[in-house]
């Protein structure tokens, strides 16, 4: 499966625009998300992520492959269910995967159609509305829907980087603040 998303900081009245679409809330979830690095390479030079998601609809394993375009955050996603996302962990851990950072967010989720409109508070961050769809050999039908419904919700310049990339640069730009 391709999931194709586009992200930007939100205006104040961002939640008012996605109501004036349509938009039906389907969900509020809390989402802790445990990256993990590879002992193979070195997924910030290879744009590719793996982690466990746990939620209140259970725990999954997720690998997201390298964006495939230069306008949007869209890639190749392969999630399974996981009965037990401590073992899954422990297993990552004895393979040589390390654990590399933890994403929380409160996210309130809006569907449009088929296309999910996600209003994301990030511990650290701040807030953000990402707009997703999926798609498989019709992604870049897909794609184009996402950006018209951005476009529409006044996204002009969205962010390609992730929560993680985020808060790790974050990190470092803390850690060379002067004293």
């Amino acid at each position: 499966m391709i999931e194709i998303e586009v992200k930007a900081r939100c205006r104040p009245d961002i939640l008012d625009t996605v109501r004036a679409l349509g938009a039906v809330h389907l969900a509020t979830e809390s989402h802790h998300d445990i990256y993990f690095s590879s002992p193979q390479r070195d997924f910030r030079k290879t744009d590719e992520a793996l982690r466990i998601r746990i939620k209140e609809g259970g725990a999954r394993l997720t690998y997201k492959g390298p964006k495939l375009d230069a306008a949007t955050k869209s890639r190749e996603e392969v999630t399974v269910k996981l009965d037990d996302p401590v073992a899954m962990e422990k297993i990552l851990a004895s393979l040589g995967f390390i654990h590399a950072a933890d994403v929380k967010k409160h996210r309130d989720k809006y569907a449009l159609g088929d296309v999910i409109l996600a209003l994301d508070e990030v511990e650290g961050l701040g807030t953000f509305l990402e707009v997703e769809a999926v798609g498989n050999e019709d992604w870049e039908a897909k794609r184009e829907e996402v950006l018209r419904i951005a476009a529409r919700l006044g996204i002009d310049d969205s962010i390609r980087q992730s929560y993680l990339e985020m808060l790790e640069e974050s990190s470092q730009s803390d850690h060379n603040d002067p004293i």
